[in-house]
Formats: structure tokens, sequence, C-alpha cells
């Protein structure tokens, strides 16, 4: 964490045009309406322009059309949210782990865990498991058999990786992420459910992020597979042999069926659902709660259900609904009517 650094500092860490004194000290981060003199702050949304009058940021991310008509100093920049994005990290206040095992960490005799490493308190790690240079294991974390954690990585407390869940590169996992549990396989037989064995495993790929409480399910046969990239919000359920390409991103409660394949560089809003054994292709994007009941063979942007209304219109609209199939036999009743 960098407790104060200059603004010409951070312009030559941006690439940014510097608009304004190179020695003004910035000492955090903040929004347009809540920044105080030593602070800095940014406009990406055309809607808090307003703000941009009042604003007492010592100094604003802005791009060169914006930064025209304002009067305080700024960092000119062609993106100002990503150049936030950058800058967010180096006033993170997150604690960093030293690395070492903690005296009351469990680990296997074969497991391999790096000196670069730190695994914190109560942490299990199982026979065969790998954990590379500059990973950190969270308290309570659990690493199942022949795991394999790459480089840099970072568990929060209480993930919980089930055996054979291989991980790449500067992966960060949240709390309560559970990967590699048994999929939700089953054989009916005379109406009694006969439990398939889940002998598939889970990869990861590089630089992935998986949020609190998702679950990936890990594969029948094959693994279940997360491309690099991929981001991942929280309470998210991937089921077994799921495939998403690289960069793809999903905001919480998704759901995904089983064996569905997904493209790369995809986007899926909040609540949306996928059926089992579908695929979609790359540059996708699902608006909130659309329910996908087939592939998608084209880019662009999909939605179903209804938009909110008030309650009484939208009973209307549900009685009407309920009509539409009389509706088209009658159609067609007429159609035929006036082809003769």
């Amino acid at each position: 964490m960098t407790a104060t650094i200059k603004l010409g500092q951070l312009a030559e860490f941006l690439g940014a045009t510097l608009r304004g004194s190179a020695e003004r000290e910035i000492t955090g981060l903040a929004t347009l309406q809540e920044a105080g003199p030593a602070q800095l702050s940014f406009l990406a949304n055309p809607q808090y322009r307003k703000f941009l009058v009042d604003c007492q940021a010592a100094a604003v991310l802005l791009k060169a059309s914006d930064a025209e008509d304002y009067a305080g100093d700024a960092l000119v920049v062609p993106d100002p949210y990503l150049a936030y994005a950058r800058v967010s990290h180096l006033f993170d206040p997150k604690p960093k782990a030293a690395a070492g095992v903690h005296p009351s960490a469990v680990i296997a005799a074969d497991a391999v865990v790096d000196p670069a490493a730190s695994v914190g308190a109560f942490a299990v790690i199982e026979s065969g498991a790998r954990i590379a240079a500059g990973v950190t294991v969270g308290p309570h974390c659990f690493i199942g058999a022949r795991c394999e954690i790459g480089e840099g990585g970072w568990l929060a407390p209480r993930v919980t990786l089930y055996h054979d869940v291989r991980i790449g590169k500067r992966v960060v996992i949240q709390s309560g992420a559970v990967l590699g549990g048994e999929g939700f396989g089953f054989a009916n037989e005379k109406g009694v459910w006969q439990k398939i064995a889940q002998i598939g495993g889970v990869t990861i790929g590089d630089d992935v992020e998986i949020g609190v409480n998702t679950a990936i399910d890990r594969g029948a046969l094959a693994d279940t597979l997360i491309g690099n990239g991929v981001k991942l919000d929280n309470q998210i359920q991937i089921a077994h042999n799921v495939q998403i390409g690289d960069h793809t991103a999903m905001a919480a409660c998704v759901g995904i069926s089983g064996s569905t394949k997904i493209g790369k560089h995809c986007m899926l809003a909040g609540g949306v659902g996928l059926v089992g054994h579908i695929e979609i292709c790359d540059n996708v994007f699902l608006t909130g709660m659309t329910m996908v009941t087939h592939s998608i063979t084209e880019p662009g942007a999909y939605s179903s259900g209804t938009a909110m209304q008030p309650a009484a219109e939208w009973r209307k609209s549900a009685a009407r609904i309920r009509q539409l199939d009389d509706i088209a036999r009658r159609l067609k009743q007429l159609e035929k009517r006036v082809g003769k």
C-alpha cells in the first residue's frame, strides 16, 4: 500500500497528460461527490459530469473532452475508468501475507509448498498437492489431494478445493468458494436415483477471479474448464463439464447447467440461466435474468423475460400471455378463411 504519491508520479505511472501541479500529494481515492483536497477522483460515466462543478478533489482522471471545461487539476487519459482501475492498486489496504507456514496448518508429508508461499492458520493441504511461489493460502482453507496452485495465487479464508483441482497463475479465489465438488449426476432405476461417480477434475486458467460462495463442479469424466482471464462474481453455479472461454465475465447468481460451452469475451449479467448441453459463441452479451434454452451461434446481445412494470399492468399482460395460444389458433383459422 502506498500512503502518499505525487500527482506527477501518477501521471508517469499512467502515461497521462498532467494538467496542474506535479508536486500535489494524493493520499487516496474517492468519488466526485465525496473526494477531499488530497484525494484523486475520476469521471467515467457522463451522468456524473454534473458533479465536476463542485468537486473538491485534488485532481480528477478525465478524458480530453471533459478536461476542457474543468478548472481544477487533472490527469487526462483515454479511458478514466481503466486508469482508475490501475491506480486503485496503489492505495489498496488489503494486508499482504508473509511467506511461511503457520504452526497450526496441517500439510501432508508429500505435499510441495514453495518456501515463498504463505499458508495461514488451520489450513489443510493434502497428499500430492503442489503450491507454487507467491501463493497465499488463507486461514481455514482446504486444499485436496493432488491439487495444483500456480504462482501468485491468492485464496481468501475458507476456500475449499476438492481433489484434482488445477489452478493457473495469479488466480484470486474469494471466501466460501468451492471448486471440485461433485456434479449433479444420477441415473434413474425404476424411480430410484443411482449416483454417478464424478471422476473428472477442474482446470482453471491464468488470471482468473472467482467470487464469494461460487461453486465450480468437477467433471463427470473430463475436467470442467475455465479459461484464462475469466471473471466470476459471487454465488455463481457452474455445473460439471462446463467450458468457459478466455476473458468471459459473469455477474452474480448466474447458473450454468452441465456440459454447456461458453465462448470467449462473453458477458453474462446477473441471474442469467443456461440449460445444459448447449453452446454459446464468442462475444455474446446476455442481459440480466435471461434464460437461455438453446445454442447461440451469432455474436450480439440477447434477452428474455419481460421488463418491470406496475403490478396491475403486469397482471393484465400475464393474462394476455395465457391467451396467446388460443389467439394463435383463431388467427390461423381466420387466415384460412381469407385465403379461400
